[in-house]
């Protein structure tokens, strides 16, 4: 009944917020301008990492992307918990020039304010849509703090892949005017991801157990075919982890490019 009496005196009348003094690393929410076969983020992250405490902090603004040149979406597994299930799932684009974007969502917090799932529970945090390059999102938990990291080529039909990022672009301009809270349970990396590629291919992804658990996602986004099978579930893990290898980095060549050096060639004429 005390529980009851919180939720309805405390929590449920809160209201999430675009405009707070939040932590530098989720200072932005960037939008996406749309024109035809070309999309421009406003703010795009590219930090720099040599640890967690120590980085060079920069945005990059009004950063263009032609749809028609994407050459694969990959989806990302980070374990940051010696529970295998607790991990976090986000996504890159990889486009024919080279350039890798990621895109993740997060919990927002203000300045000083650190992630705990139990808080995740009670609207203590934003929904966060980050968008930066792949040396930044991945590099940071392949690098800086050390994850075990597993990189895989989803499995996109002709055109699915331009209509993933519009969807991803159009939650980012949703977002940036709407504030949504952020939920532990409902409302996380991998069940957003999950509203959002059923928003493109209705029912493609159904409600399983392992949303709920992303460091289990693998072997369930092997089995519905939404990842490339490199030879077997065992042989396409082992291909797709890049910790190690991203540790050997120099820090100065293509991050993206390295880590991926080991993996089966992409697919010809995708689209």
């Amino acid at each position: 009944m005390r529980l009851y009496y919180v939720w309805f005196t405390r929590i449920r009348p809160r209201t999430p917020s675009v405009d707070s003094d939040w932590n530098t690393d989720c200072e932005f929410q960037s939008k996406a301008i749309i024109d035809d076969h070309y999309i421009t983020f406003t703010k795009i992250r590219d930090f720099t990492w040599r640890t967690t405490r120590d980085r060079d902090e920069r945005w990059d603004e009004n950063v263009k992307f032609d749809l028609r040149e994407i050459k694969d979406v990959w989806f990302i597994v980070d374990h940051f918990h010696k529970i295998h299930g607790l991990a976090h799932t986000f996504l890159s684009i990889e486009f024919n020039d080279g350039r890798c974007i990621s895109v993740s969502f997060e919990a927002r917090r203000v300045k000083g304010e650190r992630y705990h799932p139990w808080k995740g529970l009670w609207r203590s945090y934003e929904l966060y849509l980050l968008i930066g390059y792949e040396r930044d999102l991945l590099g940071l938990r392949t690098n800086a703090r050390g994850n075990r990291d597993y990189l895989f080529r989803a499995v996109t039909p002709p055109g699915k892949d331009r209509q993933l990022l519009l969807a991803i672009a159009q939650k980012m301009n949703q977002l940036s005017e709407n504030a949504e809270w952020y939920h532990s349970l409902l409302t996380t990396c991998n069940t957003s991801i999950v509203k959002v590629v059923n928003k493109i291919t209705p029912g493609r992804i159904p409600f399983v157990w392992r949303n709920f658990l992303p460091g289990y996602t693998p072997k369930a986004a092997f089995k519905l075919g939404l990842i490339e099978d490199w030879g077997g579930l065992e042989k396409t893990i082992q291909l797709a982890r890049v910790d190690e290898l991203a540790k050997n980095w120099d820090g100065q060549s293509n991050y993206s490019s390295f880590i991926r050096q080991h993996m089966p060639s992409s697919p010809v004429d995708k689209n």
